[in-house]
């Protein structure tokens, strides 16, 4: 029988992948197994042990009618059993509460008349491979204590069996869930609580009573321990405060001015606008989950069989709605920057004057649907918690189990490659404009050089944040290096949380419009504080700008013809 033992050990040793219980021949036959093993634990005719890498077997000869036997073994340097590790008291006052131990069955016995023939045997299995259960699922591939434990006696009658453990897994990446106290039922073929129930836990101990014995087992299920992002820095509140209120202002001036300008260009920018102030407003007040702030211990008293050893988070609705919120308006703000690419390509290097018909109509049906259609595919395809978002904040899932890109998950295939292609796009056409219109030598313009290339270099930097171009940081935070990931990941911050706040630059503050509308507000409040009698530019700005004209001066900052014309197109067609 020893030699069984040793195959035994070979087979619990065994690869999961070499290891399948789909055979029912196979399953018999490890049922079989077990139960010779059992009954070879107190058929012993002394006291006797055998202990293999996998598997320890100890038999115990009862010299007294009461009783209580305790089978202990011991944690190590490695997940081998050995025979210093595994230890018996045949005269125990009680469980062990010491940290040492990983688990322990203590049995309570009664014999009235001891013939010599009385024995207590036990069975430490290493893993479950020979309890293939059919309603407790193992998904998690992490390792983790699933020791099994037999505790039988042979003429003796047993009161009560109590089995504790000291579970042993990854505390930095799980925590425990749940745990259910459980025996192998051989009319089942599966694991059952009946006869079980679960005794209030000492710390780091799991502890379970039965009023039999049998082989026995404490099923775990885990959570992962997720690491939920902190509160977003102080960088992305500053810089999402100076988006919104730029975009803000953004919006309300392109609608205040909706009659100087033709329509075509006032839903480009209204629409860009809107869609990215949605987002950040989204993104600074629900990107973070609030399960971050739960830290309930979930483990009940009540021993009831658990499905799997993997428990989800719990459901927040609330987060997934952010996440698809987020990825709508974050697509459309990309939908809109490359129409408008599109556009800047007809008018400026194409210099067509005539847009085609229902040419509005058009781009906001693609401006708004596209990416409405995008999202509703992706969550008919991937919705859950678990797949269509992270849990670590209100995003989509990008991760597998193991914390790694996965390519299954939907950030690659329904954000980061649609954006990559707009991205593209927008590229050519920002590479075509700047050479084509920009950059192109004219011979007409009257400034030095070095205004010209000022100008130059200002509309160049306008048509980029407009088109989103410095989004391409973002594609270099994936890279795998540390040092190289916290400076695209601050740059990219920097760029990404003020676009806003930059748009509102370069659509309001520089337009040829807004420097009029200024000029003439300031007389307005000029003339109204100084009165009509007394020219109010001389009185306040003779001593600043001496003779010049304060509207001329209004008029002529920052003047680029180029960059003008980008937001100007007089002739452009509805």
């Amino acid at each position: 029988m020893v030699a069984a033992v040793t195959t035994v050990s070979q087979i619990l040793g065994a690869n999961n992948t070499e290891f399948s219980l789909a055979d029912k021949n196979l399953t018999n036959a490890t049922k079989s197994l077990t139960i010779a093993l059992q009954n070879f634990s107190v058929s012993n005719s002394s006291t006797q042990e055998v202990v293999q890498s996998n598997i320890a077997v100890r038999t115990i000869s009862l010299r007294e009618p009461l009783a209580t036997v305790l089978f202990s073994a011991m944690k190590g340097s490695t997940d081998s059993l050995v025979s210093d590790r595994i230890k018996v008291d045949e005269q125990a006052t009680g469980l062990k509460t010491d940290d040492r131990t990983e688990i322990q069955i203590l049995i309570n016995i009664t014999s009235t008349n001891l013939t010599g023939t009385e024995r207590v045997g036990f069975v430490l299995y290493q893993n479950d491979k020979l309890f293939p259960s059919k309603t407790y699922k193992i998904e998690l591939e992490e390792n983790y204590s699933n020791r099994i434990i037999s505790g039988n006696a042979n003429g003796i009658m047993v009161n009560n069996v109590k089995i504790a453990l000291n579970p042993q897994y990854n505390r930095s990446e799980f925590r425990l869930y749940n745990h259910a106290c459980v025996f192998w039922n051989y009319s089942l073929n599966d694991w059952d609580t009946a006869g079980c129930i679960k005794e209030t836990d000492l710390p780091e101990l799991l502890r379970c009573s039965c009023n039999h014995a049998t082989n026995f087992a404490v099923l775990m299920s885990f959570r992962i321990n997720y690491k939920y992002a902190r509160p977003l820095e102080i960088l992305s509140y500053i810089g999402c405060g100076l988006s919104i209120a730029g975009l803000t202002c953004t919006i309300v001036f392109h609608i205040l001015i909706r009659k100087e300008r033709k329509t075509a260009i006032t839903l480009m920018v209204v629409s860009l606008c809107s869609a990215m102030l949605i987002f950040n407003i989204i993104f600074i007040s629900g990107i973070e989950n609030t399960n971050a702030n739960v830290n309930v211990d979930e483990n009940s008293a009540a021993n009831i069989m658990l499905q799997s050893d993997k428990e989800g988070p719990p459901a927040n609705d609330w987060c997934t709605a952010v996440a698809a919120l987020l990825h709508y308006f974050l697509l459309a703000t990309f939908m809109w920057t490359a129409l408008n690419a599109l556009q800047v390509y007809l008018l400026l290097v194409e210099a067509k004057r005539l847009l085609f018909r229902h040419y509005n109509a058009i781009m906001s049906l693609i401006g708004w649907g596209v990416p409405a259609l995008f999202v509703s595919i992706t969550l008919g395809a991937t919705y859950s918690n678990s797949n269509y978002r992270q849990e670590e904040f209100c995003w989509l899932a990008a991760l597998d189990s193991h914390q790694n890109f996965s390519v299954e998950k939907p950030l690659l295939w329904a954000f980061l490659l649609p954006v990559a292609f707009i991205l593209l796009f927008n590229i050519i056409v920002f590479g075509r404009t700047i050479v084509s219109v920009i950059w192109k030598e004219n011979k007409k313009l009257i400034s030095t050089k070095k205004k010209s290339v000022m100008k130059n270099i200002f509309a160049t930097v306008s048509i980029a944040v407009t088109l989103g171009i410095t989004w391409i940081l973002g594609y270099m935070m994936l890279i795998d290096h540390e040092k190289t990931n916290i400076v695209f990941s601050y740059v990219f911050c920097i760029f990404s949380a003020t676009q806003g706040l930059q748009i509102f630059i370069f659509q309001v503050l520089t337009t040829t419009i807004f420097r009029n509308k200024a000029s003439d507000a300031f007389e307005a409040f000029q003339r109204s504080r100084f009165g009509k009698s007394l020219n109010p530019r001389s009185y306040f700005l003779s001593g600043i700008l001496g003779k010049v004209n304060p509207s001329e001066y209004f008029k002529t900052i920052h003047s680029t013809r180029h960059f003008d014309e980008l937001h100007l197109i007089s002739n452009s067609n509805e």
